[in-house]
């Protein structure tokens, strides 16, 4: 409670402010992170991704370097997604080749598209390698860019590392960890829409044996539309004993707590955005929406031999998640009818969809690995990994459906919001338990300098238990409904050809599995069919140049989903027969230029299409799926003018898409410029100005129905003040 009441009364903003101007100058700067060797806060001179050759943990259990790794792998620091000022994690994470945001609020707003496939039923996403399992299509957690070490972007199935709902690709976000020295970082920052952000963290040894770290970050804003208020809070500890050099053993908690903004978007009128309701939110004065997230972690990390390697990751994760909202909106045009053909008075925005929601989830899992390097012959060895990964998740599903519908008509312009009709009241109407139990093992063999060969498999099964929730007499009656066990076993195979030491060329095959919607709340009518499967075949290569100061990769690909779900007519049976493909090219550069100077850039072309996909009468095939962007592109320009300033510049430009199967409603592209000018006031302090969207471009991140659009932010300023100590 007295938490609670310290947010409450934003005494956070006055704590934040004194830790990041009360760090002792004499404490050891952060370098890397905060700044360069020579105690600056700013980063000068640096590429700011890692170097093709630094081992990655997440396309590979076995730890190898993108060059040895038959995949698209990409990874963006947590240096640089705080220098270009994003905002959040999806934010960051939609700054990588072929990844694109399809965040609304009814997923958490953290749901992700990639190559051809979008959702969380197809973008898995996970916190240092260990996978979350979204309900009811949505993940809450992390909450903040603040706390990320980095963020891995595994393009493609992945499957066989992580399990189902991989086909898309994995994103892996790891969190910042305790450093070999003292080091401490702060931000305190105030911009356009009454926007407040103080963030603090510190790390280092406790003796010989034991280090810590420590952040906290809060965040606040008015919103850029009416009633658009919002403010979310970031706590995190890690503790790393050592105790011995073979020996680590690593225990972490992490707390969110997000009231992001009720909006769930703005309604189209006669088809058009109208520049004149931009600002209009049409939920009503009482909407709320929270995420609270708690996660605990103990991991242990042994290595007895130079050969042998042991590696075990527990976790406890509870998501509570609260809806009240009303969540759809039409303009009603001169026929008396909206688009979707509901009826109403022309000329008013028809309000409806009172939704009341809760989640309640808890989440139990384990990972345990044993990794053998062996010698085979002179130049040839093998590295092999096997393990096993168990989950638990219990989830209560609570809503207000058989509430009175609430349906109005305001005035575009100028209307009372109103307050949200409840007749029934939110209470459990259904719950699951998800067990999942899962064996791998992954193989490499280098055969001499040039040529390996890479292999994987996993073997998975998930069952789902369900009850159904009702209320006979006003007494609460848990009836169980159905039982449902999906096995699956996915593989992949690659070969990657090294001619010289900085280029890798590569060919991989891999298998991958998708659920019809989402694991955790399979219904009834989804338990007669099994997993969508799919796999890809992908070519590409990889290249440091200029010493080392530029790095290039190239892939094309091809995936290919069966299993759909369709119906050939009106009056046939749902079958799961249908097929989706998509195919593409991914490339991305960077390099450190002469005179201060650098670039990053990325770019993805890309064919999604249903070959095969008939619903309620309807043939499909030939039409782009939804929420799929065909063309992405990021550029980032960098100058360090001098030792004190440097500069960035920042593109992003998304392709057009479709909120619809029948590519009947077209969201347009865009394209968005940001940049940033830093200055250093000391060694160890700097200032920030930042700019987004430049242009005042109004754009669609993307839609929450075919005629409702949620905007982006229009254009705004903003300045912080960092500090390294």
């Amino acid at each position: 409670m007295l938490y609670r009441n310290y947010i409450e009364n934003r005494w956070g903003l006055v704590a934040g402010a004194a830790l990041m101007v009360g760090g002792s100058p004499a404490m050891a700067q952060r370098a890397g992170e905060a700044g360069s060797g020579d105690g600056s806060v700013l980063v000068i001179g640096t590429r700011e991704t890692p170097v093709l050759d630094t081992p990655s943990a997440t396309a590979s259990r076995l730890g190898l370097t993108p060059f040895e790794t038959p995949a698209s792998i990409a990874t963006i620091d947590g240096d640089t997604i705080r220098a270009r000022g994003d905002q959040s994690i999806v934010e960051a994470q939609s700054r990588a080749p072929g990844i694109a945001s399809v965040a609304n609020p009814g997923n958490g707003g953290t749901a992700l598209s990639a190559r051809g496939f979008s959702g969380q039923g197809s973008v898995l996403q996970l916190i240092d390698g260990v996978r979350l399992f979204p309900a009811a299509g949505t993940i809450t957690f992390p909450t903040d860019p603040w706390m990320v070490e980095r963020i891995d972007i595994l393009s493609g199935p992945a499957s066989v590392l992580y399990g189902q709902g991989a086909l898309g690709g994995a994103v892996n976000v790891v969190m910042r960890k305790p450093s070999a020295r003292t080091q401490g970082q702060a931000e305190i920052g105030y911009g356009a829409q009454d926007s407040f952000r103080a963030a603090a963290g510190i790390g280092g040894p406790v003796g010989h044996t034991l280090s810590y770290r420590v952040d906290a970050s809060y965040r606040r804003s008015d919103g850029y539309v009416d009633r658009g208020d919002s403010r979310s809070v970031a706590l995190s500890g890690t503790l790393l004993w050592t105790p011995s050099p073979t020996l680590a053993v690593t225990i972490r908690g992490d707390h969110g707590d997000q009231r992001p903004i009720t909006y769930f978007g703005t309604p189209l009128i006669d088809g058009r955005l109208d520049l004149a309701v931009r600002e209009r939110n049409y939920n009503v004065a009482d909407a709320r929406m929270r995420f609270r997230d708690d996660r605990a972690s103990v991991q242990v990390d042994w290595t007895p031999s130079a050969t042998v390697s042991v590696s075990n990751i527990a976790y406890y994760l509870t998501s509570d998640r609260f809806w009240r909202n009303l969540e759809s909106y039409c303009w009603v045009g001169s026929t008396g009818a909206c688009a979707d053909g509901s009826p109403g008075r022309p000329g008013t925005i028809r309000r409806s969809s009172n939704y009341g929601i809760r989640h309640d989830q808890t989440q139990w899992g384990d990972q345990a690995s044993v990794t053998l390097r062996t010698p085979l012959a002179p130049g040839i060895a093998n590295a092999f990994v096997i393990g096993a990964d168990v989950n638990l998740v219990r989830f209560t599903h609570e809503n207000d459906f058989g509430s009175e519908a609430q349906e109005d008509g305001v005035d575009p312009f100028n209307f009372d919001p109103g307050r949200f009709l409840d007749t029934q009241g939110i209470a459990p109407r259904y719950r699951t338990r998800t067990a999942a139990l899962a064996v791998f093992a992954e193989d490499r063999v280098t055969l001499g300098p040039k040529w390996s060969v890479v292999g994987g498999f996993r073997y998975e099964e998930n069952q789902v238990r369900r009850w159904a929730i009702a209320y006979p007499g006003g007494v609460r009656s848990d009836r169980f409904a159905f039982e449902k066990t999906f096995r699956n076993a996915t593989w992949r195979a690659g070969i990657v050809y090294q001619p010289l030491p900085t280029l890798s060329l590569y060919g991989q095959y891999a298998t991958g599995v998708d659920p019809l919607g989402t694991l955790t709340t399979v219904s009834t009518g989804q338990v007669a069919f099994s997993n969508a499967r799919g796999n890809q075949v992908e070519a590409g290569a990889k290249l440091s140049f200029l010493g080392g100061r530029g790095m290039a990769t190239l892939a094309a690909y091809r995936i290919v989903k069966t299993g759909l779900l369709a119906q050939r007519t009106l009056s046939s049976p749902v079958e799961q027969v249908g097929q989706r493909s998509a195919q593409g090219v991914e490339a991305a550069v960077a390099v450190d230029l002469p005179q201060g100077f650098g670039i990053e850039a990325n770019g993805t072309l890309l064919d999604a299409r249903f070959d095969d996909f008939r619903s309620g009468g309807t043939d499909y095939s030939g039409r782009t799926p939804p929420d799929v962007p065909e063309a992405l592109g990021n550029v980032w320009l960098r100058w360090d003018a001098t030792r004190r300033v440097k500069a960035r510049a920042g593109l992003r430009y998304v392709g057009r898409r479709f909120s619809d199967n029948g590519n009947a409603f077209r969201i347009p592209g865009y394209a968005t410029v940001d940049g940033t000018l830093s200055y250093t006031l000391s060694p160890h302090m700097a200032v920030d100005l930042r700019v987004y969207n430049l242009f005042d471009k109004a754009y669609a991140v993307t839609a929450y129905g075919d005629q409702q659009w949620i905007l982006g932010r229009p254009r705004s300023l903003d300045v912080a003040l960092r500090a390294a100590f």
